[in-house]
């Protein structure tokens, strides 16, 4: 898993063997946390077409939608994959991370 882009503090975009994630940051009063999703059919093509503004978009709806909250009613609960992949998406972002500084010197 790599990370292809980033909107700092709001999203990671990241790929695996040509499937597209996005790891939204969501916040509500004190809780802090990351929401992970694959890029559906529909959400790949417009981001295709609308490129970065659609996944600031796309983030934006999964924080509104409040989808790690209890009693929550998101339409984006059911695919959320950070349990399961949150440890891989940190080891990229890390590496994303250290690739960026080095770039910068």
């Amino acid at each position: 898993m790599v990370v292809l882009d980033e909107e700092p503090y709001f999203w990671l975009l990241l790929e695996e063997e040509g499937v597209l994630y996005l790891n939204a940051f969501c916040s509500h009063s004190a809780a802090d946390y990351p929401f992970l999703i694959v890029l559906d059919e529909n959400e790949r093509r417009l981001f295709e077409k609308q490129g970065r503004s659609y996944l600031t978009q796309l983030a934006q709806d999964i924080h509104y939608s409040a989808p790690a909250v209890r009693g929550s009613r998101s339409r984006y609960k059911a695919r959320g994959l950070t349990p399961t992949l949150g440890n891989r998406v940190e080891e990229a972002w890390t590496a994303w991370q250290a690739q960026q500084d080095g770039s910068s010197r």
